[in-house]
This record gives C-alpha cells, structure tokens and sequence, in this order.
C-alpha cells in the first residue's frame, strides 16, 4: 500500500493493499476503500463511508462528511459510493439522515468536477457529469447519463432523470423528465438531449418518435395529463424510449419542468 507519511489513517478503517493515498490525508474509523483506488492529498474521508474500487478522489474533497441538515444529531448514517468515480477537488459528498433512508448513494462512472456539492440522502446514478459548482441539494434523485453544466443547483426532492441535461446556471425546482434538455431560472424545457442520443446510437426513428411525444407534452397546449393520455393510446407508446420518457413524468411527485 502507497501511503503517505504524513497521512492519518484510522486503525480500523479497512483500505486495500493497492490504495494509493498521498500526502496529508485524513481517513476515519468507518471508511472502506476499494482495490485500486487514488486518494491524492489533503482529501478527507469521514463517517461509515464505503467507496468502490477504482476511484479517484482530488485534493480536497470531503467524501462522507456529516450533513447540513440541522435535524442531523450524529447519527451513524451512511454514504455509498460504487466503482470507478472521478471526484475533483473541493467537492463534497455527505451521508445520509434518518429522516430519509439513512443513506447517500453514489453509482459508477461519474465525473464530479471542481466544487460540485451531493447533499444527504441523494441518490446518483451511474455516468452522469457535475460540471464546476453543481450542487445537488437533499433527497435528490439522479438518473444514468445527466449532464449537469457549472453553477446548477437542483432544489431537495428533485428527480433529474436519465439521459437529460441542465444547461449552465440552471435552477431546478421541479422533476427533469428523461431525455430533457433544461436551463434559466428557474428551469425552463428546450427540447430534448438529440445530440446526446445520436452519439449514444439511438436510431433516426426513435429519436422522431420523441420528437413528436415532447412536442405533445409541451408545444401543444394540452393540459399535462391531456398529452399523457394521447401519448398512452397513440402508435408510438410500443417504443420503449416514449414509454420511458412518459413513464418519467407518470411518476413525478413535485411536477415536471415546463
């Protein structure tokens, strides 16, 4: 194990043998560290936090700290992170509270750059970016394949869900449906993530077909669950993306961004 001198390291915290952690780290009791993964310097890691297996952790980051909630009373509540993360510096990921499930989730294959922030008891899923100063505030819950560009917050009990987009600077305070492109504050809905989709090789078909279900849901003049109907009983609701795509509105609790 590549352990610098200067780093402290709880006697029970559990790290892999092929851990590299670098200069002036701070690893507490509770932490688990996976195979192959990179701690540079003056990163802290805190709390009963279980990070995967081939992350990468930049100098001050604080990974599994306690939360903001003022209803936090030291409860040893938990933040899980998967495989193969890149977390840059400064960003900061909190546990979870016992209001909620007691535990924050981070997936695999995300790229948290400079500053961005996952409050308690969010939930991210797997490939997703968080461009600079990104914030995600409690109980938020993040798809697979989101795009979250510099200095977005994303209000507590928001749903973002997959393969959508929030412009720069984007204030979220409602639920994000899948594959939706957003920006301004607050929040407003520009059409779909299609460049995203093309290059991920989704058919020229598919992406007609979605074409046509956004526009019902918001170019139409419908009301929301007018457009829903439509979509449900029309051709196009045996494509699994528009049934995803309408599925994701279905189960908005908070309503969609519009």
């Amino acid at each position: 194990m590549a352990i610098h001198p200067t780093t402290l390291i709880d006697s029970k915290a559990e790290i892999d043998s092929s851990v590299e952690i670098g200069p002036f780290c701070v690893i507490g009791p509770n932490v688990k560290i996976g195979a192959g993964s990179i701690i540079k310097s003056h990163v802290v890691i805190n709390g009963h936090t279980t990070i995967g297996c081939n992350n990468e952790i930049y100098q001050f980051a604080s990974v599994g700290e306690a939360n903001q909630d003022k209803k936090y009373k030291g409860e040893p509540t938990q933040l899980v992170i998967g495989d193969s993360n890149v977390i840059r510096e400064n960003a900061t990921i909190h546990r979870g509270t016992i209001q909620d499930n007691g535990i924050t989730t981070v997936g695999s294959h995300n790229l948290f750059m400079a500053s961005t922030h996952v409050g308690h008891d969010c939930i991210v899923g797997d490939h997703n970016i968080l461009a600079n100063f990104a914030a995600l505030a409690g109980h938020v819950v993040v798809g697979d394949h989101v795009i979250l560009g510099g200095y977005t917050g994303i209000h507590q009990f928001c749903q973002v869900n997959s393969f959508s987009m929030c412009g720069m600077g984007s204030m979220v305070s409602k639920d994000v449906p899948r594959y939706v492109m957003v920006s301004g504050s607050p929040a407003k809905a520009h059409g779909m993530n299609f460049e995203g989709m093309r290059r991920r090789g989704v058919s020229a078909e598919v992406i007609r077909a979605l074409r046509t279900a956004y526009k019902t849901v918001y170019l139409k003049g419908l009301t929301l669950e007018s457009a829903l109907l439509e979509l449900e009983h029309g051709d196009m609701f045996h494509i699994p993306e528009v049934a995803e795509y309408i599925l994701s509105i279905r189960h908005s609790k908070r309503g969609i961004v519009r």
